[in-house]
């Protein structure tokens, strides 16, 4: 602990301080007494309406009535409204995967389509250098005119039909293929017209059911109107000779 100074407490200085304080209070406490405000006075007047109770009574009950109709309706289509949302979202995640898988089923067609005719190129192309070496050394047909048919002959007609018959599996796989990619065509839009004509018979059940909320709403209104008309024309017994009044 480093070196300190003690420094006694001045009494006057302090007394003084006391004194000031105490004034301030003492003053303050004054002006609280003179500016203390005096008693209200307020002009009688009427309040409330120039209904009597009764009535004013069953005006609120009917307003309570219709806010919780009100209210349960709101409910109703919020939750429907929802729901839509909901089932609309997913309607759209299934129309992404189905898309998602046409894509890929035509790639894959594709892919297929593409692997066959290389398969049948090469296929052809080894076929024809087959036929090529066994055409080696055989004798044209345009050049001379062989009476006696050979073995050589022979073999030039086998290669000569073989070929052929080749020619004619070649056109008949092409023209399977052609007739599968027709097939395969024809039963892709007869799926989209059903996907459509699906689509436009859920709109038209929602709209369906839409007017029949509607319609049910309407018609339990008219049943709480007429029932609130009923209890009005009760609890008004002077009233019971008007016209409306249903005993």
């Amino acid at each position: 602990v480093g070196p300190y100074v003690l420094v006694t407490p001045n009494e006057t200085r302090r007394k003084q301080l006391q004194q000031i304080a105490k004034k301030e209070l003492d003053d303050l406490e004054r002006w609280k007494e003179e500016h203390r405000p005096g008693p209200i006075t307020l002009v009688p007047q009427r309040l409330g309406g120039n209904e009597p109770e009764a009535q004013v009574r069953q005006n609120q009950q009917m307003i309570l009535m219709q806010s919780k109709y009100q209210k349960k309706h709101k409910r109703e289509e919020y939750i429907k409204a929802r729901k839509a949302a909901e089932e609309a979202e997913i309607l759209k995640k299934k129309a992404i995967q189905r898309e998602k898988a046409e894509r890929l089923e035509v790639k894959n067609r594709q892919e297929e389509m593409q692997r066959r005719e290389m398969l049948l190129e090469d296929q052809k192309y080894k076929t024809n250098e087959l036929l090529n070496r066994l055409d080696v050394g055989l004798p044209k047909t345009d050049s001379c005119q062989i009476v006696n048919p050979g073995p050589e002959s022979t073999a030039w007609k086998r290669s000569h039909a073989y070929k052929q018959a080749l020619r004619k599996d070649e056109n008949r796989r092409l023209e399977e293929m052609k007739q599968e990619q027709q097939r395969k065509a024809e039963l892709m839009e007869f799926k989209q017209k059903q996907e459509e004509e699906t689509r436009i018979r859920a709109h038209q059940k929602e709209q369906r059911s839409c007017l029949q909320s509607l319609l049910i709403f309407y018609c339990t209104l008219r049943v709480n109107n007429a029932f609130l008309d009923r209890l009005q024309n009760k609890t008004q017994p002077n009233n019971i000779h008007q016209p409306g009044y249903t005993g």
